[in-house]
Parts: structure tokens; sequence; C-alpha cells
């Protein structure tokens, strides 16, 4: 028979009344603020149920205690919203988790599709909100990265009034290297870059990727055969440009995309991810598996 612990039970106390506060905040932010903002999903509104709340509180509750644990000013996080499965992707999104930004402790930065007139914009949320966005599943993924890239990344991203890496004009399958659209996954690609320690500076998003090809980055190829363009329901999305991709891409609809998946895995092989740490289904796994 184990000993009591008193102890125990002022931790499980202590964790439960942090997981109802998470909920608590949520619901308040949630009811408050609604903007129509997705990683490449349509416009509309949905409705916010106190189950979907409660179960990205849980999750937010996890990520939150493991970045605490670590002593990084910031981490990519992934989360899965859409199927992508057939493509073999299992993360769809992936934004920077910031600590001690302007709008708390732990606020996520990211760029979503939007309403507004471009398709995009850049946005500061919590771990709940991020965790709360229509997702098929709970799952989660935090990679740390090299500390100097880290200091340089976080300090990059205080203020963004101002982001040379950023252009409005969204294109789910935004052509890696474009300069006229740009996607969630090339935005987070190209900030890493630009903060890699190089005597010059990436001052702009061509500068930046060719920064991350210098460095070995090679973009996910997505098949997307012409029936499936003509009839609709590429990835449930939105704000689709075929012609961003040259006419010899179109025809043989193998598209290159920058995808979750290929950052991590550029990631992990440049050096550049120190850690990493997934939960699948609320269950943290051994090891990170495939992206």
């Amino acid at each position: 028979m184990s000993n009591y612990d008193p102890n125990d039970e002022r931790r499980s106390a202590r964790a439960a009344a942090g997981l109802i506060g998470l909920m608590l905040v949520a619901l308040i932010v949630l009811m408050s603020v609604a903007p129509a903002a997705s990683a490449g999903t349509p416009c509309e509104a949905r409705a916010m149920t106190p189950a979907r709340v409660a179960d990205a509180a849980r999750t937010a509750r996890m990520v939150v205690d493991e970045l605490d644990r670590h002593d990084a000013p910031v981490a990519v996080v992934s989360r899965v919203g859409t199927d992508l499965s057939k493509h073999g992707l299992r993360y769809s999104h992936a934004g920077f988790a910031v600590r001690d930004h302007a709008d708390g402790r732990w606020t996520v930065v990211h760029l979503l599709n939007d309403c507004s007139s471009e398709g995009s914009g850049l946005y500061a949320q919590g771990l709940v909100n991020f965790f709360a966005d229509d997702l098929i599943e709970q799952d989660a993924r935090i990679t740390w990265l090299e500390p100097a890239i880290a200091e340089r990344l976080a300090a990059r991203l205080v203020d963004l009034r101002h982001d040379p890496l950023y252009t409005p004009r969204y294109n789910l399958i935004a052509r890696p290297g474009s300069r006229q659209y740009q996607n969630s996954t090339a935005w987070v690609l190209e900030h890493i870059a630009a903060s890699i320690p190089e005597r010059r500076v990436a001052t702009d998003r061509a500068q930046a990727y060719l920064l991350a090809k210098a460095h070995g980055f090679q973009p996910d190829t997505i098949h997307i055969p012409y029936s499936k363009r003509i009839v609709g329901g590429l990835f449930g999305g939105a704000n689709l440009a075929f012609t961003d991709h040259g006419v010899g891409t179109r025809l043989g609809g193998d598209y290159p995309v920058v995808t979750v998946r290929a950052i991590l895995r550029w990631l992990d092989a440049s050096g550049f991810e120190v850690r990493e740490v997934e939960w699948r289904r609320g269950e943290r796994m051994p090891e990170p598996g495939p992206a």
C-alpha cells in the first residue's frame, strides 16, 4: 500500500484549478471575440461548443506546462486542423509560441487565412484559442530551435506591424519562393530562415527563402489531379490560386508546397531543431511520429 502524501492532493488541485481557469478564460475570450480566420478554410462562422473549448483547454494546458519546463523564448507549435492524410501529411498548420509576449505568457503568433480582401492576417492568440479552431484532432507537437535562432526569432516576433516577410495575398498552395502569394507555412519557414545567424541578414521574403534553400530546405510535392481542380473540394479549403505555379506544374499536377512536414524535416536534417515533444489524442508519445 502506498503512503498518503498531501502534496499529491495539493498538486492535483492546482492542476485542476489551472485547467478550469484556462477554460473560463477561453470561454470569455471566444464569446467576446470571434474572428473569421483559419488556416485555409472557408470564411464561415461556427458555434464554439463547451466540449470543444474543454478539449482545447486540456491540450493548451499540456503544451503550456511543457513550454514552461524549457528555457526558450520561442518554439514552433503544430496542430491538425485539416485531414491531409491522403497526401501523407499529419500536421496542417504551425505557429510560434512566444514567451512573455505582450498579449500573454505564451502567445501563438501565426498567419491565418481570413476574410480580408487579400485573404490573410497576422494573429496573436492564446494557446486555448489556437487549439479551438475547428480542429479534426487535438494533437500537438512542439519543436524547439537552436538557441541562437530562437533568440533572433523571438526578437523578430515582438512587433509585426511592419513585417517585411509577410504578403497578405493568401494562397493555400502558394509556390515556394513566390513573391505574389504566401500561405501560413511559408511564413513560418521564412521567419525561421531569416533568423539563422548569417553575416548577411535576410531583409525580404526572396532572401529568406533562398537562405532556407541554401541550408537544405526542400518543399513537399502535393499531387492535385486536374479533375480535382475542376470539381473543387481540395482540402476543404479556400483561397486557391493554381496560376501561382508554372504551366508545366499545372499540367503534371505535382505542386511543390511548403508544408509543416517539410519544415520539421528540414529543421531535423539541418540541426536547427534541438528537441521535440508530441501528443496524439491526448497521449504523450515516447518519440514524435511522422509529421
